[in-house]
């Protein structure tokens, strides 16, 4: 793409594919019907958006028990809100892989520590032990930086570490506010609808 030296990826719906009503289904079979109005794609409650934060996951399966009058186990409420995490999509970390040669390339995700910790282990287990880490320079997730989009900071925190320029530098998320904040920082933004992958876009 023209002028383009740097490359930021989102994670979920772009190289991961998910699906929340897995973990919909999974939490209603604990009895939990509202999970829906607590978390979705691109919106969550209090307690979602400080796990994505930085939020301990103890502290969090503990407030996750008040909130739904539960008193299911930490490891039944993980599996329940990890069934979400689908599958790499193959062909898109291939591209990622090619892409990775010709540009600077980074990840940045709002995600928690209990995914990253599963969907890293997803990897490692369909890339004959390789990390996703290492598919870019470097990788940032919202949990371990404390800050989520579509904040401008998130961006920004990468730019600084890295001395990127935002007109040189193209962004690509599922998620329309993270396009529309990333524009408004100067990046260059590709919004990848459903049914639209990395691997087709024109390079």
């Amino acid at each position: 793409m023209k002028a383009v030296k740097n490359i930021i990826f989102d994670l979920g719906g772009v190289l991961l594919d998910i699906d929340f009503e897995r973990s919909q289904k999974a939490f209603a079979n604990l009895g939990i019907y509202n999970f829906k109005e607590m978390v979705t794609p691109f919106h969550g409650n209090e307690l979602f958006n400080s796990l994505e934060t930085g939020l301990d996951a103890d502290a969090f399966y503990d407030e996750f028990r008040r909130l739904t009058s539960t008193q299911h186990s930490n490891t039944t409420i993980e599996e329940a809100w990890s069934a979400l995490l689908v599958n790499f999509r193959k062909a898109s970390i291939e591209q990622l892989l090619h892409l990775k040669e010709r540009y600077h390339t980074f990840l940045l995700s709002n995600t928690n520590e209990i995914h990253v910790q599963r969907f890293q282990h997803m990897f490692r287990s369909s890339f004959e032990g390789k990390e996703l880490d290492d598919c870019f320079e470097a990788a940032y997730y919202s949990n371990r930086i404390k800050i989520r989009k579509p904040a401008p900071e998130a961006w920004l925190y990468i730019m600084d570490k890295h001395a990127l320029l935002p007109a040189e530098t193209l962004f690509i998320d599922d998620g329309a506010a993270n396009i529309e904040a990333a524009k408004q920082l100067g990046m260059q933004a590709i919004h990848l609808l459903p049914g639209m992958y990395i691997e087709e876009l024109e390079w």
